[in-house]
């Protein structure tokens, strides 16, 4: 079989996004407004900590959600983005969620920790996948997990390992926290045509969604296995 010539080759039906797509810009304002969202949310719940240990673990996280608010502001700045209009708008989706989600344990705030943030990262990853790596790379960095992710597993399992019916109250917080998350997720893409033209852009259309949000329920059934939580 005769290979194709560069010359040749047929199109890319479905082309890579430029990084000039204005979906790009709104991207990084609302991964930017839940940086700071999520730094308020992490410093109020440190004070639900039961020892020194737990309140350092939420302080330090706290402290690297604006690490990445700096890197994605310094991003918008470079695009030419007025910052503060731009994350502003995300306000009320971002703190809708997390008004809706208020733990009221220190086992359900680490769990909101581990799992919420971590469906946040699953939602934003899946639509860095298919952007420029310029683009992609300012996400990866931004959701990178960071090391006390096990401390929160250490400690979520050692309780539901003593109490089944810790077990069964935090498993279903984990399904409410999936839910919330969701309908956050669709409420900011239903309010922003830009963020759904990206997140579209390299699949058939809006049907794919679907699947998106599919995805995104696997990966948190594997996280609250490895909570002991299933």
């Amino acid at each position: 079989m005769t290979s194709l010539s560069g010359a040749d080759k047929l199109p890319d039906p479905h082309p890579q996004v430029s990084a000039n797509h204005p979906g790009v810009n709104e991207l990084f304002a609302v991964l930017a407004y839940g940086e700071v969202a999520a730094f308020y949310r992490l410093t109020d719940e440190a004070r639900m900590a039961p020892d020194l240990r737990g309140r350092i673990s939420m302080a330090s996280m706290a402290a690297a959600e604006m690490t990445h608010y700096e890197l994605l502001h310094d991003a918008l700045e470079s695009r030419g983005v007025d910052v503060l209009s731009a994350i502003s708008k995300y306000a009320t989706a971002l703190d809708g969620y997390h008004r809706l989600t208020t733990p009221s344990t220190w086992l359900e705030a680490l769990v909101k920790t581990y799992v919420g943030d971590s469906l946040a990262a699953d939602f934003y990853l899946q639509i860095a996948d298919e952007l420029p790596d310029e683009v992609a790379d300012v996400v990866r960095a931004t959701m990178a997990e960071t090391e006390h992710s096990q401390f929160v597993v250490t400690e979520v399992r050692a309780a539901v390992t003593k109490s089944a019916r810790q077990r069964s109250r935090l498993a279903l917080w984990s399904r409410r926290l999936l839910g919330e998350a969701i309908t956050q997720a669709q409420y900011v893409l239903a309010e922003h045509d830009e963020l759904v033209d990206l997140v579209v852009s390299r699949t058939e259309g809006l049907t794919q969604l679907a699947g998106f949000f599919d995805r995104l329920q696997r990966k948190h059934d594997e996280r609250i296995r490895e909570l002991g939580l299933a």
